[in-house]
């Protein structure tokens, strides 16, 4: 079975009140990132109609502080399918309500599990690719997988030649002691 993308995408909003912000009067990163999660939840659970967890998060980077009374919406995509995981895109922008100002202030990528009711992995829809952004997004997203494959084959303890890298550490805030 495969879906199209737009069946499952879902998009918030809410409000940042003073109670999200932290010491510095800006929104607390730690209450987006669980802003994203449900998100991320919410839009692989109605692809896959199963419960879902997550997995690992794809890099998060905050570009842009969001303030105390801006409006948050975060959207999110199935970006790509696997047997029983989805990559789920998440963007987040927030809009001064009073001069209606939109900046970008993250995107990641959250790697979902659909789960059956006993726990175990079940099989997900596929994804109806019906444009070249989405053949875009699962291209990238085969891409990533196989250079976090790379990265933990070459960094493995087992795998791992500290020669290969010592040239590399010269030129870094780190001093070596062995």
């Amino acid at each position: 079975m495969f879906k199209n993308i737009t069946d499952s995408q879902v998009t918030i909003t809410e409000l940042m009140l003073p109670a999200h912000s932290n010491f510095s009067g800006k929104i607390h990163g730690g209450y987006i990132l669980n802003l994203m999660d449900q998100i991320a939840f919410a839009c692989a659970s109605k692809h896959s109609r199963h419960y879902c967890v997550t997995a690992s998060v794809n890099r998060v980077d905050f570009l842009n502080p969001i303030e105390v009374g801006e409006l948050v919406t975060l959207k999110a995509s199935v970006n790509y399918t696997g047997r029983t995981s989805m990559v789920i895109g998440v963007r987040v922008e927030a809009e001064n309500i009073q001069t209606g100002e939109k900046k970008h202030c993250n995107s990641s990528y959250f790697t979902m599990v659909a789960k059956d009711d006993q726990g175990k992995n079940v099989k997900v829809p596929g994804l109806i690719l019906d444009s070249e952004q989405s053949i875009r997004r699962f291209s990238r997203s085969i891409a990533r997988q196989e250079q976090a494959k790379n990265r933990s084959t070459t960094f493995k303890s087992t795998e791992f030649k500290m020669d290969d890298h010592l040239e590399l550490l010269k030129n870094h805030n780190a001093q070596i002691a062995i």
